[in-house]
């Protein structure tokens, strides 16, 4: 029963926070903030809880890898990718000094720049989450690009090892509660074949 009890709030758990990312991400795609990779934590976090999300993540990540591979493969599109980086923090720093705003500036002067240093924040924990990600893609995909073919058949033994675990944890709670016996594991070395 305690088990139950532990199943069920990792469920709970995994769920809430999954489903937090999924929302933050989204806002964040209106707002400053790493929406996409918020949405995509989420995304992945869920698909541990739902099928249809995991199809859904696994061609996302595929065209995350491949660019994140193509983005490092040259050396000036790694100094594009820390300009961009060193860009997003510095207009995080001037947000939060919250400049006032100039002359020509049609609306009331609150609408400057709003947000202060939330929003500031934001941007420059952006940078630093891409800064990270140029460094990991260095670090795995310079000189040794994505190989498209290869993590297709991972995904492909990964899904089906996770369907099979699916179905021994059904199959064990079907026989606890109608009282009878698992069924035996499979061997492996396959029906008929005597093993020493």
């Amino acid at each position: 029963m305690r088990r139950l009890g532990y199943v069920a709030a990792k469920r709970l758990a995994l769920e809430t926070i999954g489903w937090t990312l999924v929302v933050l991400g989204i806002a964040a795609l209106f707002l400053p903030g790493p929406g996409l990779l918020t949405l995509f934590a989420g995304m992945v976090v869920l698909s541990q809880q739902y099928e249809w999300f995991e199809k859904r993540v696994d061609p996302v990540k595929r065209m995350a890898l491949e660019g994140a591979s193509r983005g490092v493969q040259t050396w000036p599109r790694i100094t594009a990718s820390v300009l961009g980086v060193a860009w997003l923090v510095g207009l995080g720093i001037y947000w939060g000094e919250h400049p006032p705003a100039p002359r020509w500036w049609p609306f009331d002067p609150a609408w400057w720049f709003i947000g202060g240093w939330g929003t500031g924040g934001s941007l420059i924990a952006s940078g630093l989450i891409g800064l990270v990600l140029i460094v990991y893609s260095i670090r795995r995909f310079r000189g040794n690009p994505y190989d498209h073919e290869v993590e297709t058949e991972r995904e492909r033994e990964r899904h089906a090892a996770r369907h099979r675990e699916r179905e021994e944890r059904r199959r064990a709670r079907h026989d606890a509660t109608s009282g009878r016996r698992p069924y035996p594991a499979a061997s492996p070395t396959g029906p008929g074949v005597v093993s020493d």
